[in-house]
């Protein structure tokens, strides 16, 4: 899908394209490098993420973005480099109360209504019955919050998951893939509920392979094989990409980063 670009939040580096926070950061990934077995998943990945923003973690499939995502929740072991999250080093216990995360597996139980699976997560972190109203109604579920889980279709499965990160007002929610196989309507419902959350101090990862999320972004970043081509705004990947059309534009910066790695080789192997 083709869609322009909107909003611009941070300042960027003119000759690395990398936005420089103008804060003190809510993530900060220095030299992170992670492997399984001989292959390399992440290759020397280095960025800082503001508070109160959204950051869409934007790449192909096999990017690498569920392990990036999984190295700043603290489950995913670094090779090299360190992750720092809301100041501690990710994976720190008293990070668990402040820090939510959906897989995109969902992770509920299915034998339990919708209204008890969040509100045994709440009570993980004290939230009270109305928090765990709010978090149904700020997902649709509603009208079916009193039916098991095991009887919801997938996306509706995959929104008590969602319901169950949001019951606990995280300081960091970091999403895997969160609008997948969501209908249009519940998915700019979705994104206007991260918008609000944003605003009220919330921090938001979002990762999606679909260029059409980069818009709702404040800042985003750019895997690809490993390696981050990028961290800019939406309107600064239109500028750097040359096109209105995102998708066509992170293009640009994928053939603009193999051209310059041919580049490279080419030069080592002349000298």
């Amino acid at each position: 899908m083709s869609h322009s670009s909107s909003g611009n939040s941070t300042s960027v580096n003119s000759t690395s394209g990398r936005a420089k926070p103008t804060g003190p950061a809510a993530v900060k990934a220095t030299g992170v490098h992670v492997t399984r077995g001989r292959k390399k998943i992440l290759r020397g990945i280095d960025f800082a993420i503001e508070p109160g923003r959204i950051t869409g973690l934007l790449g192909p499939s096999g990017s690498g973005k569920t392990t990036l995502m999984r190295a700043v929740v603290g489950v995913q072991r670094l090779r090299a480099g360190a992750i720092e999250v809301l100041g501690r080093p990710a994976g720190t216990p008293s990070l668990r109360h402040v820090v939510g995360y959906v897989t995109q597996a969902p992770s509920v139980y299915p034998d339990l209504s919708v209204e008890a699976n969040v509100r045994y997560f709440g009570a993980m972190h004290d939230a009270k019955a109305s928090d765990a109203a709010e978090a149904i109604a700020a997902v649709g579920l509603e009208k079916l919050a009193r039916q098991k889980t095991a009887s919801l279709s997938g996306g509706e499965f995959s929104r008590v998951s969602l319901a169950c990160a949001l019951v606990s007002h995280p300081q960091l929610l970091v999403l895997d893939e969160p609008t997948v196989g969501l209908d249009p309507v519940l998915r700019a419902e979705l994104w206007d509920r991260f918008a609000a959350m944003a605003a009220t101090g919330t921090t938001l990862i979002v990762s999606s392979h679909v260029m059409e999320e980069a818009s709702h972004c404040s800042s985003l970043l750019l895997l690809r094989d490993g390696l981050l081509l990028a961290q800019l705004s939406p309107t600064e990947l239109s500028e750097r990409g040359r096109s209105h059309d995102l998708e066509k534009a992170f293009l640009h910066i994928i053939q603009e980063s193999e051209s310059a790695n041919r580049n490279a080789s080419e030069s080592q192997v002349a000298s």
